[in-house]
């Protein structure tokens, strides 16, 4: 599949888009820096030492090899995921993106432990197999394997709506991905056909290498900003159901 270039253009080219890059000045600075940004969210980190991270470690090595790297704010390597949910947001605090009856000004420590507590004796959902969609200029898009997977994805989505009390207006038609960086300008349109032949490059690479991604079990994570993600709970089988000799 190779990257549609209208798409390319319209969502990361320069003459597309006038306004600054949406997360600029509140999740990392025009340097790259990442700045304080916290809360908590529901993610499968890579698994280490697999076919997966050297596929994906060497694709962001492409990234950061191209002429125009400097106007992308990269995160840590450690740090790539794919989100499975999204938690809360210390600074968005409105409705659909808070847990209902909790206050809005609730501190978000507070609301992280009750989150915690809300997991705890969660079953967890059905195995899924994740596979790349596509690269594009910030990570990868991802989505599961076969119909059976994405259906399983579905699932585990929807039971943590309703567990943690808030359903995000895009809930339905959420796109997996995982981040390799931010943007800090856009890509000028005369490199945009670069961008494309690397990133269709990549897909190939990566597809040909690691055709399944190896993923660890979802975990809910706290966060500082996007360089670091704590797994508080880990929400596999082992760690959720009861043992024989409980």
């Amino acid at each position: 599949m190779s990257i549609d270039t209208e798409k390319l253009a319209h969502h990361f080219g320069l003459s597309s888009n006038g306004d600054a890059p949406l997360h600029l000045g509140m999740r990392y600075d025009e340097t790259g820096t990442f700045l304080s940004d916290p809360g908590n969210t529901v993610i499968c980190h890579l698994k280490s030492e697999t076919a997966t991270e050297d596929a994906l470690f060497d694709a962001r090595q492409r990234y950061l090899g191209m002429s125009d790297a400097h106007g992308l704010a990269f995160t840590a390597p450690e740090s790539l995921h794919m989100t499975l949910f999204q938690g809360v947001l210390g600074r968005r605090r409105i409705p659909g993106y808070w847990p209902e009856n909790l206050p809005l000004d609730t501190p978000l420590a507070d609301v992280t432990e009750l989150m915690v507590q809300r997991l705890e004796g969660f079953a967890a959902g059905p195995d899924f197999a994740v596979e790349l969609v596509q690269a594009v200029p910030t990570g990868l898009i991802v989505e599961g394997v076969s119909d059976a997977d994405r259906k399983a994805m579905a699932e585990w989505r929807n039971r943590f709506a309703d567990l943690f009390g808030y359903r995000h207006p895009d809930h339905e038609r959420y796109q997996f991905h995982i981040t390799f960086a931010y943007p800090i300008s856009w890509i000028a349109d005369e490199r945009l056909p670069a961008w494309a032949m690397m990133l269709d490059e990549v897909t190939e690479d990566i597809r040909a290498r690691a055709p399944v991604l190896e993923l660890r079990a979802p975990a809910f994570c706290a966060f500082e900003d996007m360089n670091f993600f704590d797994e508080l709970l880990v929400l596999d089988q082992k760690a959720t159901e009861p043992s024989e000799a409980a």
